[in-house]
């Protein structure tokens, strides 16, 4: 009976440290687009099925069922709509395109790794005869999944000239009124300007002072990122001046009576308290910039998601217009991705994500 008592603290005790954790890890699961296992975790856990499961319906199953109401009235209505390429493709051959765009990719992998090993062949022989080995890189076409790393190259590469120049113009902008009302009017002027319109002058610009490229920074590419970076910039300057503006006056006031220059009193008190609204701004940067970038890469040619839509809606053979859904469907999906990461990212370095 003493060894029953003894023990029973210890074991709610470690229960308890068991809903710690699955509390502490909800606001990451969440953040991360996976809050339907926080309560599958607290039912493995011992908490209460009946809530659990009605928290469960909630984040899993309603969601679920939006989306077979999706699928079906797609699948029904789809076929239905004739077009110039043939009927409007349902979720059926639109997945069937998906699979041939993994086998297109697997098969020119396959292609490079046997061009690379005869490569390798014949400079060993050269090598064998004393010569000097030749390498070359294998230049085949660009597949689905290229065209998806290139496309996160290059509003990665937009997205953080962005950044480097809106956070410190809306820093600037929150500290100083006069610096604020001198920079508002051209904020307002360039923030509603199209992508369509900045790619000329953004075209005419890079082909005149960037007339040898490099190899690992194409043309295209870099007119493709300045391009995003014109568009995606506005969000992170306004939200970070809003953020250094309602910093807490008092803060500010600390910072001045201890003397503090003015580097360190934007790394110490001004960026902590606008950490939250800047991320808000970045998030929204980031979701601008996905969305400027299919544009920018059909007209610059750039070789990823929106010149792959642009050459199949040119092809106009059968399969374009299903290829060109499983790209929409994978716009989406990455945009998704990007949000729930940069939402991550805010829970990790601000405190009011954290409360």
């Amino acid at each position: 009976m003493a060894n029953a008592t003894d023990t029973a603290p210890i074991a709610l005790s470690g229960r308890e440290k068991v809903f710690s954790v699955i509390s502490k890890a909800s606001g990451w699961l969440d953040a991360l687009g996976f809050s339907w296992l926080v309560p599958i975790l607290r039912m493995i856990a011992g908490d209460s099925p009946r809530a659990q499961l009605a928290e469960l319906k909630r984040v899993l199953l309603v969601p679920l069922l939006g989306i077979l109401a999706f699928l079906l009235a797609w699948g029904v209505l789809a076929p239905k709509v004739e077009t110039s390429l043939g009927a409007v493709p349902g979720p059926v051959e639109v997945w069937e395109q998906a699979g041939n765009l993994w086998d297109d990719h697997t098969r020119e992998r396959e292609k490079a790794a046997a061009f690379y090993e005869r490569q390798d062949q014949r400079n060993e022989k050269l090598v064998a005869a004393g010569k000097e080995p030749k390498f070359r890189t294998y230049t085949g076409k660009p597949t689905y999944l290229d065209q998806i790393v290139t496309s996160l190259l290059t509003v990665g590469l937009g997205f953080g000239i962005a950044t480097l120049i809106a956070v410190p113009l809306g820093i600037g902008s929150g500290l100083s009124k006069t610096f604020n009302g001198a920079i508002n009017p051209l904020i307002q002027i360039f923030k509603p300007v199209s992508p369509l319109a900045w790619l000329p002058i953004v075209t005419m610009i890079i082909s005149a002072t960037y007339a040898t490229p490099y190899d690992w920074m194409p043309k295209s590419l870099l007119i493709s990122a300045v391009t995003v970076t014109l568009c995606s910039m506005w969000p992170t300057l306004i939200n970070t001046a809003l953020g250094v503006a309602s910093v807490d006056k008092d803060l500010m006031n600390v910072g001045r009576v201890l003397q503090l220059p003015t580097s360190r009193t934007i790394t110490r008190v001004v960026l902590p308290s606008a950490l939250p609204l800047i991320f808000t701004g970045l998030r929204l940067s980031l979701g601008v910039g996905w969305m400027v970038l299919i544009a920018a890469e059909m007209l610059a040619q750039n070789p990823g998601l929106g010149k792959f839509v642009w050459d199949e809606f040119q092809n106009g053979s059968s399969q374009s217009l299903a290829k060109i859904m499983v790209a929409v469907l994978t716009i989406g999906i990455i945009g998704f991705m990007l949000d729930r990461l940069m939402f991550a990212l805010q829970r990790a370095f601000t405190f009011s994500a954290n409360r």
